[in-house]
């Protein structure tokens, strides 16, 4: 039988993450079936929450600040697209600051691209 608050913990843990993972620019509008069981793999595996957020910014801005003569990349189409940067975070930790500074970061760039887009 399964602990209903270990159920509910997890598709709280779920809920959270896909909603910071369709926030993200260049991501899908809709969560799919995947990205749920990503989400919910990842609640397994007890990677923290710092952790997600960490690696969807750290990669989203590195996407964004690329160098403009580099070829563009495609939209992302999956959550499973950060896992290898959810593993370098969790090798390699970032700081609360940093993360901050990620914050500013995307929504700098993201403020941008609605005034450019006018």
């Amino acid at each position: 039988m399964t602990d209903p608050v270990s159920q509910e913990e997890s598709s709280g843990y779920t809920a959270t993450v896909l909603h910071a993972y369709l926030q993200l620019p260049e991501t899908p509008s809709k969560a799919s079936s995947n990205d749920r069981q990503t989400a919910a793999t990842l609640h397994a595996r007890s990677v923290s929450l710092f952790a997600v957020e960490s690696a969807l910014l750290l990669a989203s801005v590195r996407r964004l600040t690329r160098s403009p003569d580099m070829p563009p990349l495609s939209p992302i189409r999956s959550l499973a697209y950060f896992l290898p940067v959810i593993q370098e975070v969790l090798n390699n930790p970032i700081s609360e600051d940093y993360l901050h500074y990620l914050r500013i970061k995307l929504r700098s760039f993201s403020a941008r691209n609605k005034v450019a887009a006018k």
